[in-house]
């Protein structure tokens, strides 16, 4: 069995899990434990060389039980078809969770965009919604960024959308658009913003607050780098940031510097086109050394997986909150309830992306737009009510925060399984 399909599996798992604690009819899990729809193409790029190359991609659907699909899309060369499904039904939870009229999907193409020029990203994206063209709609399946692609790309495919549908501007079928194309203010803080509002969150139900606390960040990307500015903001130190190294054995490492590392340093680097490993006054770490490190938080923002029960067995922060898609195995996530980790899960935590993904949805449905305070403060208030009702849960029926999140969404879409009479 594959990492890829162990995702699938426990995501599964987890679903009959709470399905059973719910007591509900056996029929709600064998309707939700598959996507209603599932896509496989094949989309042809012409290359710069002038040769052509076709590269397979998936779209799966999950459920129609509370609205048309909602997840993004990602160009990575490790995708998998088990990934993009149980990614899709991850995104469920998610908008479940948050009481949004929408269902989960994901999407993903195999390659490597490094190795592609700017013209061959465009082709590919392009190539990607004429692909799928048929299924895509604001009512129907609803794609946004993910990992490696992001707003321009987003530009591309609904260029595309409108120029294959007769011209009609339905632009609240793709979100994380730019702000020219009907974009929302705070999205591209969305998620890093939810992340560290997470951990806030969790300190305050312990009548603690975020002074003088420590933090380390895997990965620096988008949700890396907000989520470290806001942790910081909130008054924690970050000490500690891991990122992508081809010349180490695991592929990554880490810097490490107790006095603290400026956030805003870090992100000139990146922007400069080096790597925030470059960063001056650090010292470089191993990748295991890293997740050892004797800090109060980890903030995980990266890819799945990062943290198995080799890692967690290394593990000395008291809360993680994850900012990634499943950065946490199952086997992980075991030693570090053993150990009384408060470990805040990816449905929770990172939901702030897909919240105002939906105020897009909403402002291109009626056209009109929301200032950048409007949207900051509708997301932080309605991020702390679901994480109150998450919290609230899982004390009441002694349950971690993931089983509870699983349980309160999954309760949602049982509901509306059964007023539609799907069961």
């Amino acid at each position: 069995m594959s990492e890829k399909l162990d995702i699938l599996e426990a995501t599964r798992d987890r679903y009959k899990k709470a399905c059973d604690k719910l007591k509900l009819d056996p029929s709600v899990f064998e309707i939700l434990k598959e996507p209603e729809r599932l896509l496989e193409v094949a989309i042809p790029v012409k290359m710069d060389d002038g040769k052509t190359k076709v590269f397979k991609a998936f779209r799966s659907a999950h459920s129609s039980a509370l609205g048309p699909s909602k997840g993004g899309i990602r160009f990575d060369k490790n995708v998998t078809r088990e990934e993009v499904m149980a990614l899709s039904m991850m995104m469920s939870i998610k908008v479940a969770l948050l009481g949004l009229p929408l269902g989960g999907g994901k999407g993903g193409v195999i390659v490597d965009p490094k190795e592609l020029s700017e013209r061959e990203i465009e082709s590919l994206s392009r190539g990607f919604v004429r692909a799928t063209n048929n299924y895509l709609g604001s009512r129907i399946d609803i794609p946004a960024p993910d990992v490696n692609t992001n707003a321009k790309i987003m530009g591309y495919f609904i260029d595309e959308y409108i120029a294959l549908n007769e011209g009609r501007e339905d632009i609240a079928t793709f979100t994380g658009k730019p702000l020219a194309l009907g974009g929302s203010f705070a999205r591209d803080q969305a998620t890093g913003f939810g992340v560290a509002l997470a951990v806030k969150y969790a300190y305050e139900r312990k009548n603690e607050s975020l002074n003088g606390k420590t933090f380390i960040c895997q990965g620096f990307g988008n949700v890396g780098y907000f989520a470290a500015k806001y942790m910081s903001e909130f008054g924690a130190r970050l000490i500690a940031v891991n990122a992508s190294d081809r010349e180490a054995p695991s592929g990554s490492s880490a810097i490490i510097n107790e006095d603290g590392l400026d956030v805003e340093a870090l992100r000139k680097l990146k922007e400069d086109g080096a790597s925030v490993l470059d960063y001056d006054d650090s010292t470089k770490i191993s990748n295991e050394e890293f997740f050892a490190l004797d800090t109060d938080i980890i903030l995980p923002c990266a890819l799945e997986n990062v943290i198995t029960e080799k890692i967690a067995k290394t593990i000395k922060a008291k809360v993680i909150s994850e900012g990634a898609n499943g950065p946490t195995t199952p086997g992980g996530a075991q030693v570090l309830e053993d150990k009384g980790v408060i470990l805040i899960p990816d449905i929770m935590a990172n939901s702030g992306g897909v919240l105002v993904s939906h105020y897009e949805w909403i402002q291109n449905q009626i056209g009109y737009y929301f200032d950048y305070t409007k949207v900051k403060d509708k997301e932080e208030g309605d991020l702390l009510r679901v994480f109150e009702r998450i919290f609230d849960m899982a004390e009441d029926e002694n349950v971690d925060l993931r089983e509870a999140s699983f349980m309160v969404a999954i309760k949602s879409m049982a509901e509306a399984l059964k007023y539609k009479g799907r069961y």
